[in-house]
């Protein structure tokens, strides 16, 4: 069965949000589009608690960008986002969200972040979308969302591990690339791992 997943599709992340990702709001009407020809469709959102160790604001002389460890990993610190319960965290109101059959909350963890929508980043605990999906007898997953280089990416890349295939909709994902290139790192990467990079207008072909 194809499923659609839709990548943190939240208001922090779009424009006018605390960890804006530069025409993240253009990607809205592209799942919209997608969301009847699916029959499962499920949703990731992070849901940190206030006081996330990914916060640059956490740390004294701190800004976002910079890369400390946090908890024996590596974690790029950010804006304060997408708190549990804010405004920012909630899913974009363009979204129709009646189409959406199930929500995973991610970096619900203080102690650390979790960029894909399947593990945090050490893989210490699942968030049960794995789980889930295979359970509903999806085989197929088609990715979009928020943002390309970092939670899209290690969410497609989990997917593969898990055994789905994957294609990700490039129209209807876009990047925070905080170094020049990181998006089309990120696509080379998700490639030469084995998923397929398609257009909306590909997919709407085939499904």
């Amino acid at each position: 069965m194809k499923t659609l997943l839709l990548i943190d599709l939240q208001n922090d992340f779009c424009p006018g949000g605390a960890l804006e990702v530069k025409e993240g709001d253009l990607v809205i009407p592209i799942a919209n589009q997608l969301l009847d020809h699916f029959p499962l469709v499920v949703a990731t959102q992070d849901w940190h608690p206030a006081d996330h160790g990914s916060f640059a604001a956490m740390y004294p002389f701190r800004r976002p960008g910079q890369i400390i460890n946090l908890d024996g990993l590596q974690q790029v610190l950010w804006p304060i986002h997408c708190v549990q319960d804010s405004f920012g965290a909630e899913l974009v109101a363009g979204l129709e969200q009646s189409k959406i059959h199930k929500i995973f909350y991610k970096g619900t963890e203080s102690n650390i972040d979790s960029y894909s929508g399947f593990f945090d980043n050490g893989h210490r605990k699942s968030t049960g979308l794995g789980d889930f999906l295979k359970e509903q007898g999806a085989t197929e997953v088609y990715i979009l969302g928020l943002a390309t280089d970092y939670c899209v990416k290690f969410s497609a890349l989990d997917a593969l591990e898990l055994g789905f295939k994957v294609s990700l909709v490039e129209d209807a994902c876009r990047g925070v690339n905080l170094q020049e290139g990181d998006v089309e790192l990120a696509l080379e990467e998700m490639r030469t791992a084995g998923a397929r990079i398609l257009h909306s207008t590909e997919v709407l072909a085939e499904v």
